[in-house]
């Protein structure tokens, strides 16, 4: 298996969906981890930053702080799968869920939803969450991807928009379809890579968060040790 062929069975699988507007500002590959339930903390927190008019648009109401607990408590990692982007202090920034439902009229559909902390906005990060699920939608066997939202969100919207989706609007809700393509061998090894590269990059940050804690600690002890040299020598 050549570098070339690999390379370019990545880009295509991990920029298919990729909104336009995003690909001018990111590089090719952004790394986002697949959570687990062990990542729930983090969900939280994530979701507890949004404020009051985020929150509205993220679902659909003003969730208050005991709803959104309620929600990531209530979050099924063996049907559904959440998607996260972190920083480098390993705060969840940008987190997507990916809620696999039959519709009345279309069975074997997945629902998207995405939240973006303002810090991490304008990055394009909330188009790149919707290429990653719609890749591992189509390699699930997912045959229509679609959003619902309020039709005043106009940032979602416009990353299905880019990504080829049919929007439909019905007064101050709207919804959005995109058709998925069946996955195929380059699809999957996109995904595959995908998913290697995050988690080297989350262990990679674990490691440097790790490395500045330690340092800190040492440098913590060095004052006090200094202090208290210095208190005794007066």
């Amino acid at each position: 298996m050549s570098s070339e062929w690999l390379s370019t069975s990545l880009k295509a699988g991990s920029t298919m969906f990729l909104p336009r507007f995003a690909s001018n500002r990111l590089p090719s590959l952004v790394p986002i981890r697949e959570l687990a339930p062990r990542h729930r903390d983090r969900i939280q927190a994530h979701l507890l930053k949004l404020d009051t008019g985020d929150r509205y648009l993220r679902f659909g109401y003003a969730a208050n702080d005991e709803q959104i607990k309620r929600y990531v408590e209530q979050l099924d990692f063996e049907r559904d799968d959440i998607f996260g982007i972190f920083n480098r202090r390993l705060e969840l920034v940008a987190m997507a869920h990916l809620a696999y439902v039959d519709l009345a009229h279309h069975s074997n559909c997945a629902e998207f939803g995405v939240s973006v902390l303002k810090t991490a906005r304008g990055k394009g990060l909330g188009g790149r969450l919707f290429a990653r699920a719609a890749l591992h939608a189509r390699n699930r066997g997912v045959d229509m991807m679609f959003i619902h939202a309020l039709s005043e969100n106009t940032a979602m919207l416009k990353i299905a928009r880019s990504a080829g989706a049919k929007v439909q609007r019905d007064g101050t809700e709207s919804e959005a379809y995109l058709q998925l393509p069946p996955g195929d061998f380059d699809s999957r090894m996109a995904e595959m890579v995908e998913t290697h590269v995050a988690a080297m990059d989350y262990q990679l940050k674990k490691q440097a968060k790790q490395f500045w804690s330690l340092l800190a600690d040492v440098q913590e002890i060095r004052k006090g040790v200094q202090e208290g040299r210095h208190q005794a020598g007066e």
